[in-house]
């Protein structure tokens, strides 16, 4: 039986039945029948609730005339998002900001959930990462399609007819690699802050491992910068019509 945080014991204990159920439904059996439910998919469920109830007050609160801190935060990482956007993808990138704000705020507090004692990283394990790059490649594939129909395709052929049959094996890898790209870079980098800082907080309880929490939290909102940065880069590649 694996370790488990309060809230991922909560959870089984209220409903590992039915989780038990819906994955007996597609043939799938738990390591752990009394614990389906893993820390990582805790927090993840953690973080989806804070968020739900983040934009919820946040619609709620609305205001023009008298704008409360909530909606302050909220517009400023809507503008920075926005901006970032708008630089990488140009014209029509208002349409993508809303994921690309979620995927973000998503990333960020997975980051950030292993500095809270009691809590874990769940993008330090390599599912979770995987995840956000499987998401992230068939949505940007998919509004490559919609914006380009089957002049899609090209882009992966290239621009000399005759180069056609190499170019096609090529670019396919390509694009699967940025799925592997986006999960290692997400995974390595968290799991290793989340290891160094365990380490240090073993050794010397006390001044050091602080340092190396401050390290955490600068890694934690970069790398989910980076994440939402590449994202767009990929979805300015797939929307463009110049393939």
């Amino acid at each position: 039986m694996p370790t488990q945080l309060l809230f991922t014991r909560f959870l089984n204990h209220h409903f590992a039945s039915p989780v038990d159920s819906l994955l007996a439904a597609f043939h799938i059996t738990p390591a752990h029948p009394h614990a389906p439910i893993s820390n990582e998919l805790a927090m993840e469920l953690l973080i989806f609730a804070a968020l739900l109830v983040y934009f919820i007050v946040v619609s709620v609160t609305l205001s023009v005339e008298k704008p409360g801190v909530i909606q302050h935060a909220a517009e400023a990482i809507n503008a920075f998002i926005g901006d970032q956007s708008e630089s990488i993808i140009g014209h029509g990138y208002e349409r993508f900001t809303s994921y690309l704000t979620v995927l973000f705020l998503f990333i960020l507090l997975g980051n950030l959930m292993g500095l809270i004692p009691g809590l874990v990283s769940p993008t330090a394990n390599v599912v979770v990462p995987l995840g956000f790059a499987v998401v992230t490649f068939l949505y940007y594939h998919y509004h490559g399609i919609r914006v380009n129909g089957f002049s899609y395709v090209k882009q992966f052929l290239g621009p000399v007819w005759w180069l056609y049959p190499l170019m096609l094996p090529i670019e396919l890898i390509s694009h699967f690699a940025r799925m592997l790209s986006l999960t290692v870079r997400l995974y390595a980098n968290m799991f290793a802050g989340d290891l160094v800082t365990l380490a240090f907080f073993s050794l010397i309880p006390v001044g050091v491992p602080l340092l190396f929490l401050s390290l955490h939290f600068g890694v934690a909102i970069i790398q989910a910068y980076i994440f939402m940065v590449l994202a767009s880069v990929y979805l300015s590649m797939a929307v463009s019509h110049d393939h």
